[in-house]
This record gives C-alpha cells, sequence and structure tokens, in this order.
C-alpha cells in the first residue's frame, strides 16, 4: 500500500519550499528585522551614555546626541521596510502556494481532487492560502520579536546583574502565558476555519441550485440552512478573541509589576551607588524591551493560524498527479478503443463492474441506459477524467494509464451537459483547450455546432465577454461543443451534451459529428432515441453492466431495450429511423 506523508509533515516542508521560492525578499526582510531591532537595542546604552554626559555638567555631547538620533532613524526606517518588503513578499509567496496547490487539484484524478465539497476547495484555495503563505514572512520578521527581549536582558546583565535577576525572576511566566495563547489560538484558528468552508460549502450549492430554490419557494429555508453555522463562527470567533484577551489581561497585570520590580531594582541600586543615572534610564528602556511581547504575541498568532491553514492544504498539496509512463499514442491512428474489465467503485459501491468493450477506429458508439446505469463514469473512463479501480482502457493499443496527460489530452475532445465556459469572450471560450483554436478554426467549429447564428446576433459577436452573453442552455451547450469541434483529436467524448438541443439544431449537429466518420471516433452518452438510432452501435448499460451491444435495430427487438426510451411519443422510432436513413 503506498503510504502518504502526514498532513502536519507535508505542510512543513511545503512552507520550506514556499520560503524557497523569495529568498532574496525573505533575507532583505529578515536583514530589516534584525537591523530595527539591534538599533532599537543600542538606542538604551547610547540614552544612558549621554544623560551621564549631560548629569556632569561638562559640554554638550554632540556626537552621542546625533547618535541616539541617528539609531532612532535607523530603526524607523529598518521598521518601514521591513513592513513594505513583507506585504509584498507575503502577496507574492499567496499567489505562489494557490498556483501550486491549483496544479496539484487539476494534475490528480478529477475523483481524488474533488472529493472536498467545492464551497470547502474554494476556501481553502483562497483564504487558507493566504492564511498559510504568511508564515515564511511572520516568522521572518518575528526574528525582532525575540532578539529584543533576549538582547534586552543581556543590557541588563551589562548594566547589573541584581536589576537582570529581577527582570528574570518573571521570565518563566512570561513563557507560559506566551505558550498558552499560542496553543488556544491554533485550536480556536483551525474550528473557526472550519466554521468557514461549511458555509462556502453550504453557499456554494444554494448558488448552484438558485432556480430550483426559487422554483420551490424554498429561499427562507436555505438562508437559515447556509446561515446556521454562523452561530459556531461566532463562537469560535469569540473563543479567539477571548483568548487574546486573557492573555492581554494577564500580561497587563504581569508586565507593569515586572517593570516595577525592575525599577524598584535599580532604584535601590542607583542609591547604593552601584549604577549611574544613565544606567538607570538605560536599564529602564531595556525592561521595557524585554517585557514588551505584543508583537511577539501577535506573531504567534499569525503562525499559529498559518500552522492551521496549512494543515488543511496539506491533503490538496499530497496529491499524487496521475501515473503514467510517459508514452505517446499510435501517429495517424483512427482512434480504437478498448475497455477491458473495467470496474469504478464508490463509496464502497459498485458503478461500473466488469465491462468489456470495444469501439472500431473512426466509428461512433451511443452510449444509453437508465439514470444511474454507469453511463457518465464509462464517459469518464473512456477519456481518462477518471482511472478504473480495476480493468484498462486502451486508445490505438496504448494503455491511457501509460499516456503522457498533456499528449492525451490532445487526443481527446469533451463536451458535456453543462459545459462551464471558459475565457474572456465567446472566441477564448471556444478556442478554450490544449492547444489555443485559431480565429478559422473557431468559426468553422461555431458552425459545425450551429452556434455561429446566435454568436452573430450577440453585441460585439465573437468579441462578446460570455459574461455578458444571455445563453440559453442549448446555447450554452452548443458553444461547448463548438470547443469540442476546435480541438479534434482521435476520440471525441460528448455526455449528455446533446440534451438541450431542439431536434433541427440537433439534427445538423450530428450530421457534423457523421462528417468526421473514418477519422475520429465518437462515443455519444445519450437520451434520445434519435441518437442511439444514427449510432453505428450502442452500449447498453444496466446497473453498471454492459448489457449488450449491438446496432439500435437489433437491440430494439427486446422489450428492455425499449423501456430504456419509455416516454419517446409512438411511431417516433419509425419515423426519424426513415428520415435519418434519407440524410445519410
Amino acid at each position: 500500500m503506498r503510504q502518504h506523508p502526514r498532513p502536519g509533515t507535508a505542510s512543513a516542508a511545503d512552507a520550506r519550499r514556499l520560503a524557497r521560492l523569495h529568498p532574496a525578499a525573505l533575507l532583505g526582510l529578515l536583514l530589516c528585522s534584525t537591523g530595527g531591532a539591534l538599533a532599537a537595542l543600542a538606542l538604551p546604552a547610547a540614552l544612558g551614555h549621554t544623560v551621564d554626559r549631560l548629569v556632569t555638567g561638562g559640554p554638550v555631547p554632540w556626537t552621542w546626541l546625533l547618535l541616539c538620533a541617528a539609531l532612532t532613524l535607523a530603526e524607523t526606517g529598518f521598521d518601514a521596510a521591513a513592513a513594505a518588503t513583507g506585504t509584498t513578499t507575503t502577496a507574492e509567496l499567496t499567489a505562489s502556494l494557490r498556483t501550486r496547490t491549483a496544479a496539484r487539484l487539476l494534475a490528480a484524478e478529477p475523483r481524488r481532487a474533488l472529493a472536498l465539497p467545492s464551497g470547502d476547495l474554494t476556501a481553502r484555495l483562497t483564504a487558507r492560502t493566504a492564511d498559510a503563505a504568511a508564515a515564511p514572512v511572520t516568522a521572518a520578521g518575528a526574528v525582532a520579536g525575540v532578539l529584543l527581549p533576549l538582547g534586552a536582558i543581556v543590557g541588563l546583565l551589562l548594566i547589573d546583574v541584581w536589576t537582570a535577576a529581577a527582570l528574570l525572576l518573571g521570565a518563566p511566566l512570561l513563557v507560559a502565558l506566551l505558550r498558552a495563547f499560542t496553543r488556544r489560538t491554533a485550536d480556536a484558528g483551525a474550528d473557526y476555519q472550519r466554521a468557514q468552508s461549511l458555509i462556502a460549502h453550504r453557499l456554494t450549492e444554494a448558488l448552484d441550485g438558485a432556480d430550483t430554490i426559487r422554483a420551490a419557494r424554498t429561499g427562507a429555508r436555505e438562508h437559515r440552512r447556509v446561515l446556521e453555522p454562523l452561530t459556531a463562527l461566532a463562537e469560535h470567533g469569540r473563543r479567539t478573541w477571548t483568548v487574546y484577551g486573557r492573555a492581554v489581561g494577564r500580561s497587563g497585570l504581569l508586565l507593569p509589576l515586572l517593570m516595577l520590580l525592575v525599577l524598584a531594582v535599580a532604584g535601590l541600586r542607583l542609591g547604593a551607588g552601584a549604577i549611574g543615572v544613565g544606567d538607570l534610564v538605560a536599564a529602564s528602556r531595556y525592561a521595557s524591551l524585554a517585557v514588551g511581547i505584543g508583537a511577539l504575541t501577535g506573531a504567534l498568532g499569525s503562525l499559529a493560524r498559518s500552522r492551521a491553514a496549512a494543515r488543511s492544504l496539506g491533503p490538496l498539496l499530497t496529491l499524487a498527479p496521475l501515473p503514467h509512463r510517459g508514452l505517446g499514442p499510435v501517429p495517424d491512428a483512427p482512434g480504437h478503443l478498448e475497455l477491458r474489465d473495467v470496474g469504478v467503485e464508490s463509496d464502497g459501491g459498485p458503478l461500473l463492474t466488469g465491462v468489456h468493450l470495444t469501439v472500431p477506429g473512426g466509428t461512433s458508439l451511443a452510449v444509453v441506459g437508465r439514470s444511474g446505469s454507469g453511463k457518465s463514469q464509462l464517459a469518464a473512463v473512456a477519456g481518462r477524467l477518471l482511472d478504473p479501480d480495476t480493468g484498462s482502457v486502451l486508445l490505438d493499443g496504448v494503455p491511457l494509464d501509460a499516456m503522457e496527460p498533456a499528449r492525451l489530452r490532445r487526443e481527446v475532445a469533451y463536451a458535456f451537459a453543462r459545459p462551464a465556459l471558459l475565457g474572456a469572450t465567446v472566441e477564448d471560450t471556444i478556442a478554450y483547450g490544449p492547444g489555443t483554436a485559431s480565429p478559422e478554426a473557431v468559426r468553422e467549429a461555431a458552425r459545425a455546432a450551429r452556434a455561429d447564428g446566435f454568436v452573430a446576433l450577440l453585441p460585439y459577436g465573437y468579441a462578446t465577454p460570455v459574461a455578458d452573453a444571455p445563453l440559453s442552455g442549448g446555447e450554452r451547450q452548443r458553444l461547448g461543443l463548438a470547443r469540442a469541434f476546435a480541438h479534434p483529436g482521435r476520440l471525441m467524448i460528448l455526455d449528455d451534451a446533446l440534451s438541450s438541443l431542439d431536434t433541427v439544431t440537433e439534427h445538423h449537429v450530428r450530421r457534423a459529428l457523421d462528417a468526421r466518420a473514418g477519422r475520429c471516433t465518437r462515443i455519444i452518452v445519450a437520451h434520445r432515441l434519435s441518437s442511439a438510432a444514427r449510432a453505428d452501435r450502442v452500449a447498453w448499460l444496466e446497473d453498471g453492466r454492459l448489457r449488450a451491444t449491438g446496432r439500435h435495430e437489433e437491440l430494439w427487438a427486446d422489450p428492455d431495450y425499449r423501456e430504456v426510451f419509455r416516454g419517446t411519443p409512438p411511431g417516433e422510432h419509425a419515423e426519424r429511423s426513415g428520415a435519418e436513413a434519407e440524410t445519410r
């Protein structure tokens, strides 16, 4: 059995890879943070020495005053540069992480890649990637948060051991406070992210089914269902702020006491003559830096959120790409397709079982069966949108799982019942594919799919933005068909892609499909009797098994086969068969 890395391990490794994408920017951020911290640590010593020179009544120590001013400007400049660099780098790392995660999803088998609900997947690709990508920048910037208290303690030790001991007396309490804050913030942040994902999933479901909700007049019920997790989300949010508030409250109580203790000891040491006035000023500044853990607390909280986000991205970033052996299809072959003992399972139940099927190159095959018989699964397996759990699929004698995916995609064209219209304009949508189709190929494909007529009526024709094009279901299907026609390969698979076409349009599209006979194999998942009647052969599926194959006229003698098309008006078969025979 293949062993997958644990999500936490994968997330940490990916965070390190992410940091290596912009080493120069992160190094610059580290240097700016370190420079700002060093300037802040040098300033109290310079102030203390300046005060001592002023107290003694000698000449004005302009050199030390200028040094103090320079250190102040240096601290401010380094902090500003770190903020600017951190913002830019975080944006670049977020874009890189989103690109990598999306690439993993697209390279994996869809059944594995899309196992998560679409809303949850969207949340992970947007908000979670932003949180996770902030980790390297936060870690680089946190150097100042660690360097300041450590450097301040060293400064106090150099001034007076007893003053430093007073501060170290409360150090264990500070460490315990930070540790509890980090752990509780991580837990609350993870729960908050899960609630966000649930809301995103339910909202996506509601948007996809908006017409159904409107028709059923269940808008109020869906509104309550989508927003129901808000209660948990609010609770996790309150929990996060409660953790933060308690940490601030406890630190607000502890830190002034520590400051008071340090100043009291320093005052006693000043009275005893062990330290000077300048040392007292420097000690007060170092004590303030040592107990000022606000920046470190914010960094720890951000790192905790980043860790929780990275953990949620782990399953996506560890998706295995489609395996292959780098083979290519046989040159100039007609698209001979074989399914050998193919089986597909989902949630422990069979979707396809023992399917043996041969489709000669250049012929057409109609796949028919009742709803749930496995037609779409067979169409997905035939073009390797889905890998079978058992058996194998071969195209011109080459197993699909041995072909390099990019080369396979150039040989297989798909059209779907509800195509996703990707691209800015109508022309972009049709040209979209493994290789961008030329404008001439786009227009020829649109004519073949009978889409050129309604495209010509759009405000800007083929240059009309898809978002501004009022398209019906049939028109969307025709654009999806045109996209398939624009990228000719040796295999074309239509998964219920003719369902929304009227009879006349379907007739013309079928003629365009028939024109590809001999040079392109066509698999048509069909519900209409006319599609089955026109195909060279029919594959009849029932409960995930191949019940029979043959010509439509041969299978029509079986009453169970006729029952598949129940609802077809009487006499339609004979009328259509005669009409279609004339058009052949």
